[in-house]
């Protein structure tokens, strides 16, 4: 049973604009806030390329012996389209090998576009490279995990990413390239 709030004697307090609530935290009907938050909108997001080589096949879904070995890699680019709007790409890279052949090779770019509004200059840049690929990520490893299994193979589930952690390496690479 759901107990109904206390009843208070007093009215809620109105604020100048005629609100019963504080003006710091009311919202616009479009879900965005009315004061000048940061807010990220995801625009529109998308497979832009995919590719799964099975060079070996049939032989390479028989039997193996072992697990092959899987390397991974994960790169993000990202390009202006507006002063707010930006294409943000995921790249991830799975290669499985059992001794010296190639049992699988998967490539996906996934993208995204993004709106970002109400960024201080500076915190623009890592919420672009940090934010909006965290975002890209669950459908990009979906995607990746179903080619896998759709090859003939069991999906390859990718464990998260840290984005943040990602981003200060490449800082620092290009700091030290600078230097």
């Amino acid at each position: 049973m759901m107990s109904k709030p206390p009843k208070s004697d007093t009215a809620p307090e109105t604020h100048e604009n005629g609100s019963t609530q504080p003006e710091s935290i009311q919202s616009s009907g479009t879900g965005q806030a009315t004061q000048g938050q940061p807010s990220v909108r995801v625009l529109g997001q998308y497979l832009k390329d995919l590719s799964f080589e099975n060079p070996n096949a049939p032989q390479s879904l028989g039997h193996q012996d072992g697990q092959p070995d899987i390397a991974i890699s994960v790169n993000v680019n990202a390009r202006p389209l507006a002063d707010t709007d930006f294409e943000v790409e995921l790249h991830l890279d799975a290669k499985a090998t059992s001794g010296d052949k190639v049992t699988f090779a998967a490539e996906i770019v996934y993208a995204g576009t993004f709106r970002l509004e109400n960024f201080p200059q500076q915190m623009l840049h890592p919420a672009v490279l940090i934010e909006c690929p965290r975002m890209l990520f669950p459908f990009a490893r979906q995607i990746l995990a179903e080619a896998t299994r759709n090859g003939g193979f069991p999906p390859l589930m990718l464990d998260p990413i840290d984005f943040a952690s990602m981003y200060q390496r490449r800082l620092q690479q290009q700091t030290m390239g600078q230097a």
